[in-house]
């Protein structure tokens, strides 16, 4: 019974911290995209920013990896602004609802950022990049067309 309890415990504190991974765009703080580098996105990777490097538009908080990428968004922040309000791009497109997101799990589509869902959903592990990948196309037209409504 207490080896079942231990596993019991083990797998709770596991799917926890994949949960945590899944955050809004914008936290209470006002802290946006968990605090990652939108600059660092465009050269094929997720960085987490420092508080020293940070800059607010649009009432929220961003944070860089560096004093460059921090000047690089301040010269044109919508160039870097993930699409759908930093929302899951899959879940705006594929079901009409707003998702919170993995900051690590993205997609760069003619020059913009799409961020995805990636963790436990209904007991399994869901990676909405996956099928985004696999219509792409489509859900890029479905999504904007959702995001108007």
């Amino acid at each position: 019974m207490k080896k079942l309890k231990s596993i019991m415990l083990l797998a709770a504190f596991t799917m926890m911290a994949y949960a945590q991974a899944q955050i809004a765009p914008i936290d209470k703080n006002g802290l946006a995209i968990g605090g990652y580098d939108l600059v660092s996105y465009f050269s094929g990777t997720a960085k987490k920013g420092f508080e020293a490097y940070s800059t607010k538009f649009n009432k929220a908080t961003y944070q860089f990896s560096s004093k460059e990428n921090l000047e690089t968004f301040k010269k044109n922040p919508e160039k870097f602004l993930p699409q759908f309000d930093g929302y899951c791009a899959w879940g705006v497109a594929a079901k009409d609802s707003k998702f919170p997101i993995n900051p690590e799990t993205f997609d760069i589509v003619d020059g913009k950022l799409y961020l995805f869902f990636n963790g436990p959903f209904n007991g399994k592990m869901l990676n909405t990049l996956s099928p985004w990948n696999a219509k792409t196309t489509e859900l890029l037209k479905k999504g904007h067309s959702n995001w108007k409504k």
